[in-house]
């Protein structure tokens, strides 16, 4: 039997994006996007606990989709996808040498796209934080 643990979940991804937002202030630009990525990942496997599903990957992108029409009450992650698929060209990359043609991930994220990817983590974070206050 699964362990309810949503709230767990939850605040492991607010724990996720102060990392991120720390991140970017000291300019690791690489793990900021990381961080973000896991934020919203996190976020949204909250909302699948609670559902008393099992989540499994790291695509926030598909994860939302596994909550997409799933409440009586409605909420548009339909607005979300694009950003979640953003969040998730994050995952990989971010962390190793050999995902990109040249460069380490440290020389290859810039802050603009760090501030992005943390405000795109923040809005998912935020949405699941409202589902969860109403399921």
């Amino acid at each position: 039997m699964l362990v309810e643990r949503s709230k767990d979940w939850l605040d492991q991804a607010e724990w996720d994006l102060e990392h991120a937002k720390h991140d970017l202030e000291a300019g690791f630009y690489d793990w900021a996007c990381f961080s973000a990525q896991q934020a919203a990942e996190k976020a949204v496997k909250a909302v699948i606990q609670r559902q008393g599903g099992e989540a499994w990957g790291h695509s926030v992108y598909e994860l939302l989709l596994e909550i997409r029409g799933k409440f009586e009450f409605k909420f548009d992650v339909d607005s979300l996808l694009d950003k979640a698929l953003e969040l998730d060209k994050a995952y990989i990359p971010t962390r190793y040498p050999n995902a990109h043609p040249s460069l380490s991930p440290r020389r290859r994220y810039t802050k603009i796209e760090a501030e992005r990817l943390i405000s795109y983590a923040e809005e998912i974070v935020n949405v699941c934080k409202s589902i969860l206050s109403k399921i």
